[in-house]
């Protein structure tokens, strides 16, 4: 499916944009849950940063590389729903998320860490590494594989309770869990919440601010199609300078030149206080294009198409005989349609051949997720070459 093939209005404002992304000129992109598509605009980017190494040398770090972490985070402050200063860089998730916890104890009336059996995986390891700290792991079951109640999910998060890491929306399913209510549960009984906006930023909208939220983090991989390389970790100010974070690196000293040995001296600006060594320079440059471009479209608009769009393909792959794995209801429903056969591995890979971009996840099957620059004609076409290859 090629651009000529684009739907025209009432979303020509967004299709005007197909011309950003160069890959949907020759192949139906319908993995931005997994690896959004490359904007034009990251080779000049990329040139910037060869030209400023090439001829500034050493001296670009004074001329804007050291302070990167921080300025490109503030580009992130609009589609997360926060004041800008406390949205630091990372190379991924992992380390956010570890930054997080390396300010996090666990006292014995206060110990327990809450989340649901449906969390992204990575998280849940670097969770279970904190039972070496004392904390204990409560895991909230799912009935369907889908989504888990949020009543259950607040009922488990009590006054023993010390944190609540938790996805926002799920990546099997793309259920999108209630934040709000969650960040209020957990005001309620003293817990923190570090929410996981990884399948959200970029598709779904969010204010984390006005829901009371601790801390969130994610990366630039998926909707924000800024590549690998740059995840971010923001920390609510009302709490950031509470935190004393033991993984942590010179760029978050308030005088690193002063090379002073001892313990270090943290920065009170959010921003700061949570970065470490050296930054990824040349993913901080790659990250930017993408993030302008989906901040300038805006989340609302954003999420009125993702709507539009994932509605469309769960009645396409519905009539087309298919199973879907994901909410019917929009509330809770994010970028991406699960569609399940018992053979969605094989099946995957051939539509890949096919060049429709998709991915397999066990228990979930294909993963379609559509993005603003996507056609209806694309999402008919995907189904129809699905149903071909089943046998259909």
């Amino acid at each position: 499916m090629t651009a000529t093939a684009a739907t025209t209005a009432p979303h020509e404002d967004l299709l005007a944009l197909r011309s950003e992304f160069p890959i949907l000129e020759h192949t139906t992109y319908l993995i931005n849950n997994s690896l959004g598509a490359m904007p034009r605009g990251v080779h000049d980017e990329m040139e910037t940063y060869v030209r400023e190494w090439e001829t500034r040398g050493v001296r670009a770090w004074s001329e804007g590389w050291w302070e990167m972490s921080a300025v490109t985070g503030d580009l992130l402050c609009p589609l997360l729903g926060v004041k800008p200063g406390a949205v630091s860089m990372h190379q991924n998730v992992a380390v956010a998320a570890a930054l997080f916890l390396s300010a996090i104890d666990y006292p014995a009336q206060r110990n327990r860490i809450v989340y649901t059996e449906l969390n992204f995986p990575n998280v849940m390891y670097l969770m279970e590494g904190e039972a070496r700290k004392g904390a204990e792991i409560v895991t909230v079951p799912s009935d369907d594989g889908i989504g888990v109640p949020t009543e259950r999910l607040l009922a488990a998060i009590d006054e023993r309770t010390r944190l609540v890491p938790i996805s926002h929306t799920l990546f099997r399913s793309a259920f999108v869990q209630d934040a709000e209510a969650i960040a209020r549960r957990c005001r309620e009984v003293g817990a923190l919440l570090l929410l996981d906006v990884y399948q959200s930023i970029g598709a779904v909208p969010l204010e984390l601010e006005a829901w009371g939220v601790h801390a969130a983090m994610g990366g630039s991989v998926k909707w924000l199609c800024g590549g690998p390389g740059a995840g971010f970790l923001w920390v609510n100010p009302e709490i950031a300078e509470s935190l004393q974070p033991s993984f942590t690196g010179w760029q978050a000293d308030d005088e690193p030149f002063a090379f002073r040995p001892g313990p270090i001296h943290l920065r009170p600006e959010p921003a700061w206080r949570f970065l470490t060594g050296t930054p990824n320079v040349p993913a901080l440059y790659s990250c930017r294009a993408g993030y302008r471009i989906v901040a300038g479209v805006g989340s609302k608009k954003i999420r009125e198409r993702s709507l539009a769009l994932t509605q469309h393909l769960m009645d396409a792959a519905t009539e087309a005989g298919f199973e879907v794995r994901t909410p019917r209801d929009p509330q809770h429903r994010g970028g991406t349609v699960s569609v399940w056969h018992p053979e969605a591995e094989r099946l995957c890979h051939e539509l890949i051949d096919r060049q429709v971009m998709c991915d397999y996840r066990p228990r979930a099957g294909i993963r379609l997720s559509p993005h603003f620059y996507n056609t209806e004609a694309e999402l008919d076409h995907a189904v129809a070459v699905l149903k071909e290859l089943a046998g259909g």
